[in-house]
């Protein structure tokens, strides 16, 4: 059974997305930092644009690419650097594909083997807010997905 995604505008510059997940939070955060993990849940399988790469050096100033597209003729690429990762807790991130791109902050909060999720995007300003919204519907699909992946570890562990 999934948790709801609750996703809220709390400022002219800040969109903020809860969830619940019945996982312990440090089963959440690897499924946020390792690769392998994350390629099986982060693209919206409605998306009509794969995913067709994605890379990851998980570190207080290590980057991330990953694009997306069927060819390299229409691959759209959205990067940036990591500033905090406090495992299991805390990840910290730019979003540099714009000029005016968000700092993503993910919280892992553990609640008795359950992981209460907060992400966090926060904007330059609200023109920046209003030109970045759209990314926020994909996410309720990517968490199902999610919870699919979390699914199969405890399956497997």
């Amino acid at each position: 059974m999934s948790n709801p995604t609750k996703i809220e505008r709390t400022s002219d510059r800040e969109l903020v997305v809860t969830r619940t997940f019945n996982a312990p939070a440090h089963v959440v955060f690897e499924a946020w930092t390792k690769p392998e993990m994350m390629k099986r849940w982060w693209a919206p399988a409605s998306m009509p644009v794969p995913l067709r790469s994605l890379e990851m050096d998980v570190r207080v100033g290590g980057t991330y690419r990953l694009v997306f597209g069927h060819s390299d003729a229409d691959a759209m690429a959205f990067v940036g650097k990591y500033l905090e990762v406090q495992p299991p807790s805390r990840l910290v991130w730019t979003n540099e594909e714009e000029p005016d791109g968000a700092v993503t902050t993910v919280t892992f909060e553990d609640r008795d083997g359950q992981t209460l999720l907060t992400v966090s995007e926060l904007y330059p300003s609200r023109e920046a807010l209003e030109a970045g919204r759209g990314a926020e519907e994909g996410m309720p699909e990517q968490f199902e997905q999610l919870d699919a992946v979390l699914v199969d570890l405890a399956a497997e562990a």
